[in-house]
């Protein structure tokens, strides 16, 4: 499934293709959404907004499309009523003159009607703050780790419940624990203040530098080296995440791959010692 850098790279692209024209057409795939097609054909979209993996799709009349990719979501950003070649099926499109936007095989599809019903939508109330927010600061993250609600948690967890933290998942939970050096199965009861807000931070810079540097996570003089030497983008892109039985980029010693809940997690044991 895309984390949040992924959602908001797609929603950048989105945003780049059919903002700047009024919609000359807008599909949907669902009979009880059909009627607003009309509706929005002719409208301009205002803004692509994420919140975690979700996208709030904002058109000039009021209305926004929610839209949530899940598992096998994906959007094409193509010329005007180009349609790809594919075995997916189109859920929802937005067209302009020049270019098309579309959604496949995306499940999650809704009309919201005013700020107050994105608000108090189901899933988008009970998110925590998006990992990507301007505005979000290191000593929020601290203040929740340090919350009854979470304080008991083990880290494993907690990095992929997103009415704690929205838009972390996989990858993006190995790594900022391995750059913060905490050992999965740590709860923040058992970090220092210091060692949290270095969390913290890690928390908001490691997704940061995924959104901005398309994926990778790993140190950037370290990746463009590895790159530059002929590694494959896999190869390069993480510090621990996929690399199982690889040696550590500080350490050498081998990284550890654990299933948790159904859900993979890597590590260095060396670097982020449990105890």
């Amino acid at each position: 499934m895309p984390e949040g850098p992924e959602i908001r790279i797609a929603a950048d692209k989105i945003q780049r293709a059919v903002r700047p024209r009024p919609t000359i057409e807008v599909f949907f795939a669902f009979d009880h959404l059909k009627p607003f097609e009309s509706e929005l054909t002719g409208c301009r979209v205002t803004e692509v907004e994420t919140r975690g993996k979700a996208m709030l799709t904002h058109f000039d009349n009021g209305l926004s499309v929610y839209t949530h990719n899940q598992l096998y979501g994906k959007w094409m950003i193509r010329k005007a009523h180009d349609f790809p070649e594919t075995n997916r099926q189109l859920r929802f499109a937005i067209h302009n003159e020049k270019k098309s936007a579309l959604l496949y095989s995306a499940s999650d599809i809704q009309i919201l009607s005013s700020p107050q019903e994105i608000e108090t939508h189901p899933f988008l109330s009970k998110l925590g703050p998006d990992v990507l927010s301007k505005g979000l600061q290191p000593e929020t993250l601290l203040a929740a780790l340090q919350s009854k609600k979470h304080f008991r948690r083990r880290l494993s967890t907690l990095y992929l419940d997103q009415h704690f933290l929205a838009g972390i998942g996989n990858y993006l939970r190995s790594e900022i624990l391995f750059v913060a050096r905490l050992h999965p199965q740590l709860r923040p009861m058992d970090c220092s203040e210091e060692q949290l807000y270095i969390l913290s931070k890690a928390s908001i810079e490691i997704a940061y530098q995924s959104y901005k540097y398309k994926g990778v996570t790993n140190d950037l003089d370290l990746a463009n080296k590895l790159k530059a030497d002929g590694a494959r983008y896999r190869d390069y892109r993480y510090w621990v995440f996929g690399r199982a039985l690889k040696p550590c980029y500080i350490c050498a010693t081998p990284i550890v791959k654990e299933m948790i809940n159904s859900r993979r997690i890597y590590y260095c044991p060396t670097c982020q010692p449990r105890g």
